[in-house]
């Protein structure tokens, strides 16, 4: 979502190197491009004038630190403000007293409100909270079919009285049903209307009285950039909300909507949508989201989408086959597949600190290779995945693989030489070695490694001066 803004802020800062220190003057111009970022990417107008004023007053006062360059100091500054712009701190959901806890789901027809109904139970369920979906949409074709659809997907319940039934009366008797099912979390369900349809929104200010929830949670769509955070506005005026869900932002969109929601509206971001998936769905922190804007990653959140995937003692033993060199094209394979399960390549990626700069093409081109990988694979035998050396000595299997995955023997022997490659450096990090870095002056290897080999070559040649050298 925010790369288009990203790589503007980077043009930025580019204006101060080889500056000594940070001045009024010398950081006018890196500001004027900071502004027109933010303008570009559909921040509010209101929002960024604020903003700017507060980074050029925080950033005329810093102090000038040794060994801190004036791009990096300013960086500091927009980092900090925008992270206080999005709401410094992750807001929770609220949580009532007595069970079940409550929520309210609002929002525009069309921004995906159902879906994120699903994802959020999702969510808790993970969380290990017990939850039950009320469908109360009673207006669009097959709603409820979806709600119903989608809970069987996640197994969680949906409380239903069909489309016959009053939407305020379904929410109360599903509240009620909540309760006597001892579930910690109630999730409503609503019809998506139109913020001019005054009709609409009487009845979800009765379903609101109806139920009182601790939640009331707008869902917004991102591609709708600074209009978003009007509509937050605009329903808090008339409704009373309690936070928004930001979805789609894994499109194309520009940003405006996460800057511009918290300050225009008043009411914290607490989720955004990062996919299709029931499973795309993450708590809003602002310091994150600042890091991904900067280019700077998000590792907190790699992590945590890699310990919701991976079984411990699965990495246990993925470990110790490291150790041993005895990774196989079935632990490769494997891999692959968990790391589609944690969402897009690309998105993963620009979580890694430094990988924003990877382009479009770039990461096409990695996807592209992987799945040339995982074909290739797929036309090994059981004995030939789990042994790879078998391969290397042997032409006629990697001709009869290349015939199989509809790729060139050349490919094949390839994938067998970066494979046997990675498995050696692999081996050297679990080992606490650096890998050698053949593209340094006379393949020069790295600080750890280094003296592993040159161990292993006096090891060598003492054999040798003993007769050993033919064994």
């Amino acid at each position: 979502m925010f790369d288009a803004l990203s790589e503007q802020l980077e043009a930025a800062w580019k204006k101060l190197r080889g500056q000594d220190k940070l001045t009024a003057s010398n950081m006018q111009p890196a500001l004027q491009v900071v502004r027109r970022a933010l303008l570009e990417a559909d921040v509010n107008l209101q929002v960024v004038r604020a903003f700017m004023a507060e980074v050029e007053k925080r950033a005329e006062g810093i102090a000038v630190l040794p060994g801190v360059r004036p791009d990096q100091q300013l960086i500091k500054v927009v980092y900090d403000e925008l992270v206080a712009v999005m709401g410094e701190t992750h807001t929770p959901l609220a949580q009532a007293e007595t069970a079940p806890t409550v929520v309210l789901m609002a929002g525009l027809q069309g921004t995906g409100k159902t879906t994120a109904t699903a994802k959020l139970a999702l969510y808790l369920k993970k969380q290990n909270q017990t939850a039950l979906l009320v469908a109360t949409d009673v207006y669009r074709p097959a709603a409820i079919d979806q709600l119903i659809t989608l809970g069987q997907q996640i197994d969680v319940p949906v409380f239903s009285l069909g489309t016959d039934a009053d939407p305020v009366e379904i929410a109360r008797q599903g509240v009620a049903q909540g309760r006597a099912a001892g579930v910690d979390v109630v999730i409503v369900d609503t019809a998506g209307r139109l913020q001019i349809d005054p009709q609409m929104m009487a009845e979800l200010a009765r379903i609101k009285e109806a139920i009182q929830p601790q939640e009331v949670l707008l869902v917004v769509d991102a591609m709708t950039g600074q209009e978003a955070a009007n509509l937050t506005q605009v329903f808090h005026e008339q409704i009373g909300v309690t936070g928004a869900i930001l979805t789609k932002t894994d499109g194309d969109s520009r940003g405006g909507a996460a800057l511009s929601v918290r300050q225009v509206s008043g009411q914290p971001i607490k989720f955004i949508g990062t996919g299709e998936k029931v499973e795309a769905l993450q708590p809003f922190y602002p310091d994150r989201i600042a890091s991904r804007i900067l280019g700077m990653g998000d590792v907190l959140t790699l992590v945590e989408k890699a310990q919701e995937e991976v079984d411990l003692a699965d990495a246990e033993r993925m470990q110790r086959k490291i150790l041993e060199a005895q990774f196989d094209f079935t632990d490769f394979v494997k891999q692959l597949r968990l790391l589609k399960t944690m969402g897009s390549l690309g998105g993963i990626l620009k979580m890694i600190p430094g990988m924003n700069k990877l382009g479009a093409d770039q990461i096409q081109q990695a996807e592209k290779q992987l799945k040339r990988a995982e074909a290739m694979i797929g036309s090994m035998t059981s004995e030939e995945r789990r042994n790879p050396d078998l391969l290397s000595s042997s032409p006629s299997r990697r001709r009869r693989i290349a015939r199989g995955s509809g790729h060139s023997e050349a490919d094949v022997t390839k994938l067998v030489g970066d494979f046997k490659t990675m498995r050696t450096m692999m081996q050297q990090l679990g080992r606490g070695q650096m890998p050698g870095m053949p593209g340094l002056p006379g393949g020069m290897p790295g600080a750890g490694a280094g003296v592993g080999a040159r161990a292993a070559r006096r090891k060598q040649q003492s054999k040798k001066k003993k007769g050993f050298g033919q064994l």
